[in-house]
C-alpha cells in the first residue's frame, strides 16, 4: 500500500465520521506497511494539470460564447478560438514556468544560507530552533532535547531550520514540466469548446446546432474538471463539479451578453 493511499483512507474516514475506519487507516500495522512515503512522480502536477484544464475551457468558451451572441459565423469563432487556444496556454505554459523555478531558486538560495550559518554559527542556529519550538508551546527541557537530537544530522539540522523557521517545505517541481502539463492540460480541454465548429469543416452540422452542441459538451467537460479537481481540494466531487459548471456558465452568460449587445459592431 502507498503512503498516499493510506492518507486517502484516512481523509474518506474523516469525512464520514467513520471513527473505526479511521482508526485502522492510523493503526501501526497500515502505516509501517504505507511504504511509499510520497505520491509518483505525476501527482506533484495535479494542480497544473486541473487549473490549467479548467481555465482553457473556461477560457475558450467564453470565446466561443461572446462570438456566438454577435452571430458573427464559424470562422471567427475558429479564429479567436485557436487564437486564444494557443496564445493563453503558451502565456499559462510561461507563467507556470517562471513561477517554478523562482520558486526553486528562492527555496536553494535560502537554504544555502540556511547551511553557512549551521556550518560557521552553529551555536546560534541552535538556539534560534529551540527558540521556535518555545514558541510553538514546547517546554524548554523538550525543545533542547529536540535540537541536541536534530542537530545530529547536519541535513536534517537544516531542513528544521527550513521549516520552522523560515516556514519552508523543499518544492520538487521541475520547471520545465510544470510549463508543458499545464499548457497540455490547457490546450487539450480548451479544445473542447471548438471540437464542435471543427468537425462542422468535415460533416454538415446545422448553424444553429453548432453552439448548443458546443454548451454541451463543454458542460460535461466542466463537470468533469470541477469533479476532479476534488484531488486537490479534497471537497466532494458533486460540489467541485457544480461549482465549476456555475462558474463556466456565468462567463460563458456574460461573454454571450456582451457579443450580443454588441452584435451590430460585427458586420
Amino acid at each position: 500500500m502507498s503512503w498516499t493511499r493510506r492518507l486517502d483512507e484516512a481523509r474518506e474516514a474523516y469525512r464520514r465520521g467513520d471513527k473505526s475506519a479511521s482508526s485502522v487507516a492510523h493503526s501501526r500495522d497500515r502505516i509501517a506497511k504505507a511504504v511509499e512515503r510520497h505520491g509518483g512522480e505525476s501527482s506533484r502536477y495535479i494542480g497544473e494539470v486541473v487549473y490549467g484544464g479548467l481555465d482553457g475551457i473556461i477560457t475558450t468558451f467564453a470565446v466561443v460564447s461572446g462570438v456566438a451572441g454577435a452571430e458573427l459565423g464559424t470562422g471567427v469563432v475558429l479564429i479567436l478560438g485557436l487564437a486564444n487556444l494557443f496564445g493563453d496556454g503558451l502565456s499559462m505554459a510561461a507563467g507556470a514556468f517562471l513561477s517554478a523555478r523562482s520558486d526553486r531558486e528562492y527555496y536553494l538560495r535560502e537554504r544555502a544560507r540556511e547551511e553557512w550559518e549551521v556550518e560557521h554559527f552553529p551555536e546560534g542556529e541552535r538556539a534560534e530552533l529551540e527558540e521556535v519550538y518555545l514558541t510553538m508551546g514546547f517546554s524548554k527541557q523538550d525543545a533542547a532535547d529536540l535540537v541536541r537530537i536534530q542537530s545530529k544530522d547536519r541535513r536534517l539540522w537544516v531542513d528544521m531550520m527550513m521549516v520552522h523557521e523560515l516556514g519552508m517545505l523543499r518544492e520538487d517541481h521541475r520547471p520545465l514540466k510544470a510549463a508543458l502539463t499545464t499548457f497540455t492540460a490547457f490546450a487539450v480541454a480548451g479544445a473542447v469548446p471548438l471540437l464542435v465548429y471543427l468537425a462542422g469543416l468535415a460533416v454538415d452540422i446545422p448553424a444553429a446546432s453548432k453552439f448548443w452542441l458546443s454548451v454541451a459538451s463543454t458542460a460535461v467537460a466542466l463537470f468533469g474538471l470541477g469533479a476532479a479537481k476534488t484531488l486537490v481540494t479534497g471537497v466532494r466531487w458533486m460540489r467541485g463539479g457544480v461549482e465549476m459548471l456555475a462558474v463556466g456558465g456565468l462567463a460563458a452568460a456574460v461573454a454571450y451578453a456582451i457579443g450580443a449587445a454588441l452584435r451590430g459592431l460585427g458586420g
